[in-house]
């Protein structure tokens, strides 16, 4: 049965949640539900459509971090405003909001028009901005989490290790239903894999090396630091390191390979489009996450397993909700970077093992259907039940 989601964010950079918006309000407006995007930075609209109350204005601003906290405050009444106005012409069955600090807003109006509040919840929100160190209005922000959270008809984290964490800041267990990212293994294909060996081609990659991959923004916690140190182990001629993305810690990685002789095998191919992801995964041998948050799912992991490419992966318990050890992925401790020299010569030495376990990934993947269709079902299986 065809629905009508509201979908709001507050989202504004272009990063793994705006990834996650365009591919979850593409995919049920495929599978043939009415999707309005409530946002001030819109990230999904169709060709010739204003999302309610979008404007670059807002992607473009930026403020000090309690500056910023102070509009976050604000914005549960400018939200629950937009997404009201939004309703009187859209008249949704529900609203799906990605979960964000301070932010009432989604509940507000779920309350006011008497519809279910289906609330996407990426991370723990007040624990990572409070160990980040830009967290100023603690008790605020706790306050209003603890109330989003046991307002919401239904609660989405992307794992269970997130969902065990909200359930210990109050979220109701019993309205918890774990949807985790996913992809869309179509783009993964005959021609993608051609113009992976194209692109392999144009870096000066010849056949028979190995490549290892990484893609996202790049942080120092990422740990891209351990990869090079392991590409330095591997012989010259037989390996090269594709790192794709920008962030702040590209400069130092750039002297770190210079330091250690391998900048001539570390490729930098800048932030691409989500349409050029498909072809990169294509180009890598193995698909490296040296390091990542202990209740993330992270999207990267997802498009490998499309691809059929094997990712080494640091063995934690989010991570292995999605890969198990030596059959569909390959796993080493965190921080090791002697483990993760050793999966990598591995991997390289068994070319035969390592394709099979980048097949038995796409296997999992199917089988799991983590898909983005398949989180549109979970979504609506979601609302159903509330709506029983």
């Amino acid at each position: 049965m065809s629905r009508r989601v509201l979908y709001h964010h507050r989202i504004r950079a272009e990063d793994g949640q705006a990834v996650h918006v365009r591919e979850m309000i593409a995919a049920m407006r495929a599978a043939g539900h009415e999707v309005m995007e409530c946002a001030l930075v819109p990230k999904a609209q169709l060709d010739g459509e204003k999302a309610a109350n979008g404007t670059s204005f807002w992607s473009k601003l930026t403020l000090p971090r309690l500056a910023t906290e102070c509009t976050e405050i604000v914005y549960s009444k400018k939200g629950r405003s937009m997404i009201l106005k939004s309703a009187e012409r859209f008249r949704p069955d529900f609203i799906c909001e990605r979960h964000a600090l301070h932010c009432r807003s989604g509940l507000l109006a779920a309350q006011k028009l008497n519809v279910p509040l289906i609330l996407e919840v990426n991370s723990p929100m007040c624990d990572e901005m409070e160990e980040l160190g830009k967290l100023h209005f603690k008790k605020l922000a706790r306050r209003v989490e603890r109330e989003v959270l046991a307002g919401a008809d239904r609660i989405l984290p992307v794992s269970d290790v997130l969902a065990k964490r909200l359930i210990e800041l109050g979220a109701p267990a019993e309205r918890i239903k774990v949807v985790r990212n996913g992809a869309d293994p179509g783009r993964f294909d005959a021609a993608t894999t051609a113009a992976g060996r194209e692109l392999r081609e144009r870096c000066g990659i010849s056949n028979g090396q190995f490549v290892l991959g990484f893609i996202g923004y790049m942080r120092p916690w990422h740990r891209l630091d351990l990869a090079l140190e392991a590409l330095a182990t591997v012989p010259e001629g037989e390996a090269h390191l594709l790192l794709v993305g920008d962030g702040p810690a590209l400069p130092d990685l750039l002297q770190q390979a210079v330091s250690l002789g391998v900048r001539d095998r570390v490729h930098i191919l800048g932030t691409v489009a989500g349409s050029e992801i498909p072809k990169i995964c294509s180009a890598f041998d193995l698909a490296l996450v040296p390091a990542i948050n202990g209740y993330a799912s992270p999207l990267k992991i997802f498009d490998s397993l499309s691809a059929a490419v094997p990712t080494v992966a640091l063995d934690q318990a989010n991570i292995r909700e999605l890969i198990i050890p030596g059959e569909t992925g390959v796993l080493f401790t965190a921080g090791d970077s002697d483990a993760l020299r050793d999966r990598i010569a591995e991997m390289i030495a068994d070319r035969g093992r390592s394709r099979s376990i980048g097949a038995a990934g796409r296997a999992s993947l199917l089988a799991n259907n983590w898909t983005w269709n398949g989180n549109v079902q979970r979504v609506m299986q979601a609302f159903e039940e509330v709506s029983r």
